[in-house]
């Protein structure tokens, strides 16, 4: 069964559980990197706001034995409990002064983001661009976010450069920056401790949340205590819109062998909507500044 039959048949089978009062609409959002993805969402006639669930990797998971039935059951319980968390009064999202506090910013690519672009305020950063997005409560729904959009910036009377001033405040309260070494975030991330001798003059900035952690270059503080430390300028290697590498700038090796170090990463281990950049760049430790390495 190709994905369109299984979207058809899965659209029939929950149209078939959840009845009439229910609207069985499939949708095509398009995420970080304009990856599009494929979405249901089940909503009745009074629904203004209702989850989407993403069918791509439920089809994989179909291919893999999963019965239609037992895919659907899932659906329906995930909407389910999502619904009940998404029933909260939305008319404070109006007031400025109700969401300021949980206004937030990412960095992502600017040229494979031009069409979301177009409906988003955002910043220009070299290659990349920095958008914002409500973070909701989590016990109100996890880690969900609602994107900030050109409408709601007007509605709230707002700029681009005001919202990055406020969303620069609450990054460094609420997501605070997080710099460990290579060797520290492999062991966190696999429990697999790295020798001494295999670990390598790297290191890892992101965020406490290690979500959209690559923004931390915008307000990083510790990034320049380690420069100061290694006394040297620091190569900034691009992983994903999660996290950054450091390491110190020795000249020893051509830029190219980074630059091909991070199309590699991008191309085999990163997720395509999880991409940030193929350029590098450098902190310079003289004038406190990051820039893009060109030649």
């Amino acid at each position: 069964m190709d994905f369109q039959v299984f979207v058809d048949d899965m659209v029939e089978l929950l149209q078939e559980r959840m009845g009439d009062a229910y609207e069985i609409r499939v949708i095509r959002v398009t995420k970080n990197n304009d990856v599009e993805l494929t979405g249901i969402a089940m909503t009745r006639q009074e629904d203004s706001i209702f989850p989407t669930i993403y069918l791509e990797s439920l089809y994989e998971e179909y291919r893999a034995g999963e019965t239609l039935a037992g895919l659907a059951n899932r659906i329906i319980n995930c909407h389910e409990e999502q619904s009940m968390a998404l029933e909260l009064d939305m008319d404070f999202f109006r007031d400025y002064e109700s969401v300021k506090e949980r206004i937030y910013y990412k960095l992502v690519s600017f040229e494979k983001n031009r069409k979301f672009l177009r409906d988003a305020p955002y910043l220009r950063w070299h290659d990349l661009a920095i958008v914002f997005y409500y973070a909701l409560e989590e016990e109100m729904l996890g880690k969900a976010s609602i994107t900030i959009k050109r409408q709601h910036m007007l509605m709230w009377k707002q700029s681009a450069e005001s919202l990055y001033r406020t969303a620069g405040r609450n990054m460094r309260r609420g997501m605070p920056e997080l710099l460990i070494s290579m060797r520290e975030f492999v062991m966190d991330l696999t429990g697999i401790s790295m020798r001494e001798e295999e670990a390598l003059p790297m290191y890892v900035l992101t965020n406490q949340e290690k979500r959209y952690g690559a923004a931390a270059l915008l307000y990083s503080e510790q990034m320049k205590e380690l420069a100061q430390q290694v006394e040297s300028d620091l190569l900034i290697l691009p992983s994903s819109i999660h996290e950054v590498l450091l390491l110190p700038d020795d000249h020893s090796r051509e830029y190219d062998v980074y630059r091909q170090m991070v199309e590699e990463v991008n191309r085999t281990s990163v997720d395509p909507e999880e991409v940030l950049s193929y350029r590098i760049y450098r902190y310079s430790l003289k004038r406190s500044e990051i820039e893009e390495i060109v030649s």
